[in-house]
């Protein structure tokens, strides 16, 4: 199973400071456990919200709000997509992760396609499955 670990931004990170050479010496060390464990796939942080913007979507309205958002504790800073045999087990690379000061993580299972039913027709399978072909093959 596939899960997502959204480590959540804090004022720091809102902020555009940047973490310490310990800091991330340590998260080197614990992403190469992940990677020599086959757990990582990919993982990533984030710039502050002032670079970035929400979109919403109405009928065929698009309405752009800047960033920075208010909400610090609603943000992202970074992430992880993990392949892992269960929930269990993400929880447990979790509990092992390099943070501390309060750092908030949240960890979610990533759909798969039985998880969608009779709504994926072997057509969308099908479809799905040459789209993923094609971005593993340009990455």
């Amino acid at each position: 199973m596939r899960v997502m670990v959204l480590v959540k931004a804090d004022k720091d990170s809102e902020a555009g400071i940047m973490p310490s050479e310990d800091i991330f010496t340590k998260m080197g060390a614990y992403n190469e456990e992940l990677v020599k464990a086959g757990v990582m796939l990919a993982g990533e942080g984030l710039h502050p919200s002032r670079k970035g913007l929400r979109m919403r979507f109405s009928g065929a309205e698009r309405t752009i709000t800047d960033g920075p958002f208010a909400e610090t504790k609603e943000l992202l800073a970074g992430f992880w997509l993990w392949q892992v045999k269960s929930f269990d087990e993400a929880v447990e690379w979790l509990k092992r992760a390099p943070f501390d000061g309060g750092t908030e993580i949240e960890l979610r299972p990533v759909f798969e396609m039985e998880d969608f039913g009779e709504a994926m027709t072997p057509e969308l399978r099908e479809q799905e499955d040459r789209l993923r072909a094609e971005i593993e093959k340009k990455g």
